[in-house]
């Protein structure tokens, strides 16, 4: 996982336990005292809501502690296309895409993140620039042309 992802995993637990549970128990344990709680919309959905947080969070917990963060800093001079590198590729049709490999939890294709996981970013990883990598996209076969590969130190924190 990239540092800044990381943070952001940490964050969201640190909100989840500090300032979205609390409150939430509180409205359940109010809600609790009103009495019936088979009819009592307040203690139901919030009960609801709370099992949903403790779910995120023993996610968040033990994702953050079987992590590996990979930082930029430690892969500068690398010629091939590894974790967390910034990837510029000219498909068949001429047109170029910018990618960086990030993990399940930060990828997100409009902002040019993907999963290293996914079929391109496992075309893309060991690949070299110039190299030109098979991948299917869609359900059909494509060639994809390394243009060039960076670490950019920016995206760390």
């Amino acid at each position: 996982m990239t540092p800044k992802g990381y943070a952001a995993l940490s964050e969201e637990l640190r909100y989840l336990r500090h300032d979205e549970r609390p409150k939430i128990v509180e409205i359940v344990s109010w809600a609790a005292g009103n009495g019936d709680r088979s009819e009592n919309g307040d203690y139901i959905y919030n009960k609801k809501r709370l099992r949903e947080i403790d779910r995120r969070m023993r996610y968040l917990m033990k994702k953050l502690e079987n992590t590996k963060v990979v930082d930029p800093k430690d892969q500068q001079n690398l010629e091939r296309v590894y974790f967390g590198a910034t990837v510029l590729y000219a498909k068949e049709d001429d047109t170029e895409v910018t990618v960086k490999l990030v993990d399940v939890d930060e990828a997100d294709f409009d902002a040019g993140k993907i999963n290293w996981l996914s079929p391109v970013g496992k075309a893309l990883l060991k690949a070299e620039e110039g190299d030109v990598v098979r991948v299917k996209i869609d359900g059909k076969a494509q060639n994809l042309e390394i243009v060039s590969i960076s670490y950019p130190l920016d995206e760390a924190l």
